[in-house]
């Protein structure tokens, strides 16, 4: 009796799992690859969830449903489908998912990146735009940028011909820059503040298994997770604190972005009020958005042009030309400079900062290409499957080749749909010309000042995991004009033996010269003699 209960009892537990395998066929929801009871696609995003998730995609199509837990997730893998999404149902689509690591780190989603949509999130995006990455202000810190790219351009100079690691230069570089701008001054020598954006960058890319799978929320509190996300919330909390203390208590002229909210918390110019939270999450977000991301990106374009010397040897040329007169170059001298601008355009449509785009969330039921999308639903804009759709960029899409940007008007600021890099409609980033005027300066005056050689050539380069994806090993380089300077100098040794050498024949055909001389002289004499006789 008891074995026939345990193979009814089987059956039952597999005709429930074929059930639930083949459930949704039938129904007007997007192609879903089949899912395991409990945990959905979860076992099918792998290490690297872009690259998981685009393959799934050449079998599932552009829009694929997906479960994560029970939560259902739309994942987007095209040009067409991202315009649906972003534009022309934008509004529906808005809003965030809520997260256990966002709420805990970013400040209970009173932030602009992970804030629901709605009134708050509208306000503090206000502020964001108007008052802290306007193209005023973004001009008003170019004294910033050019101190500090002057400052990384002599270590790299005093480097010599020894190994660079360009990868901590311009990490190093962007941070200081992003801590100055924001913070006032340089926190990039304390060693304690390193330590916490290291650690923010970390857990920020960390999957929770609770946010997906409530009943599993323990394996995080296990693993030691949550206590990890406690203690650096305190540690964020009470060293933006200090920040904010220090301002009020300085009677400096100061136009940093601390001051800048502070300011409008306390004149109350903006028509609402911003508290001491929303400050520091504000600032939090230009760390999180503006520090990791813009220096994966000129990690990324150092590396391909490091891997493929005919374009290093091309944008040379053009920044060489265009400021030959000129030690440096200047931020006006890059409008000119369209090589450059393919160069950055092909980096980020290979290698997006950001790989799977901040999740969105629909606010209420939407029909989306004729299926329907319940309202809950999560989003994920997989931007480097898009960079590398076939279909869009051709058979060669794989290939790094800004030749193919030098006569198109695709550009990377949300209108254009097949390259987004920094999403589009209304979550696009707000700091885009931000990011983009550092990042033109710095590689500008990287290929002008400097002459550039892999330490060792890699055919394929691996890829972190993380919220950000960026190289896995750090680029080590060295200058080619110090190589060259070498090269110079052993031909000058070689030229000044030479020299050496041809001044000894030259004293011995002076030698010879006298001697034949002297013997002119006696046979001249000699035939004198003979005709007296």
């Amino acid at each position: 009796m008891q074995m026939m209960i345990m193979i009814l009892l089987l059956c039952s537990v597999i005709f429930i799992t074929i059930l639930f395998l083949t459930k949704g066929g039938k129904s007007n929801t997007p192609s879903s690859p089949p899912r395991l009871p409990l945990i959905g696609n979860l076992h099918q995003l792998g290490h690297h969830p872009h690259r998981s998730l685009c393959f799934l995609s050449h079998r599932y199509g552009p829009l694929m449903l997906l479960h994560f837990g029970s939560i259902p997730v739309l994942v987007v893998s095209s040009m067409e489908a991202a315009k649906e999404v972003l534009k022309t149902h934008d509004r529906v689509f808005a809003s965030r998912p809520r997260s256990k690591i966002f709420q805990k780190l970013l400040y209970d989603g009173h932030d602009v990146a992970a804030a629901p949509y709605g009134e708050y999130w509208r306000q503090m995006k206000s502020v964001c735009v108007l008052h802290l990455l306007s193209n005023k202000m973004v001009r008003s810190f170019r004294n910033v940028r050019e101190e500090e790219m002057s400052l990384m351009m002599d270590k790299i100079r005093k480097a010599s011909s020894l190994p660079v690691n360009l990868s901590e230069l311009l990490a190093n570089l962007t941070n200081d820059v992003i801590c100055r701008v924001a913070l006032g001054r340089k926190y990039g020598c304390e060693t304690d503040f390193k330590e916490l954006m290291e650690r923010l960058t970390r857990l920020l890319g960390v999957f929770s298994v609770g946010t997906y799978v409530l009943w599993l929320a323990w394996i995080d509190w296990i693993r030691g997770l949550d206590s990890q996300l406690e203690k650096l919330r305190n540690d964020i909390d009470e060293f933006l604190e200090r920040v904010l203390e220090d301002h009020e208590d300085s009677d400096g002229d100061r136009t940093d972005f601390v001051d800048v909210l502070l300011k409008i918390q306390r004149e109350k110019s903006v028509g609402f009020d911003i508290d001491r939270v929303s400050i520091k999450a504000i600032i939090l977000d230009v760390f999180v958005g503006g520090s990791d991301t813009s220096y994966t990106l000129m990690e990324w374009v150092m590396t391909e042009l490091l891997r493929h010397p005919e374009c290093l040897s091309r944008l040379q040329e053009e920044v060489r030309t265009i400021c030959k007169e000129k030690s440096s170059v200047l931020e006006e001298d890059i409008q000119d400079m369209n090589y450059l601008k393919a160069v950055i355009k092909e980096t980020l449509r290979l290698h997006p900062p950001l790989p799977l785009m901040v999740p969105h969330e629909s606010t209420h039921d939407v029909r989306l290409r004729d299926y329907r999308i319940p309202a809950g639903t999560q989003v994920m804009i997989n931007a480097w499957a898009i960079g590398r759709d076939v279909a869009t960029w051709g058979p060669d899409a794989e290939e790094f080749r800004p030749e193919r940007h030098l006569h198109s008007s695709v550009d990377f600021r949300g209108q254009d749909f097949e390259l987004i890099p920094f999403g589009a409609g209304r979550r696009i980033c707000p700091a885009i010309s931000f990011a983009v005027v550092l990042n033109e300066v710095v590689l500008a005056n990287l290929v002008h000042q400097f002459g550039w050689i892999s330490t060792e050539y890699q055919a394929e380069v691996a890829e972190s995991t993380g919220i950000a994806i960026h190289l896995l090993e750090n680029i080590a380089a060295r200058e080619e004009v110090a190589e060259q300077k070498k090269m110079l100098e052993d031909v000058i040794k070689k030229v000044e033996s030479l020299g050496n050498q041809l001044e000894r024949v030259m004293k011995i055909l002076d030698k010879f010269e006298e001697r034949v001389g002297a013997l002119e002289s006696f046979v001249k004499e000699a035939q004198k003699g003979s005709k007296k006789k």
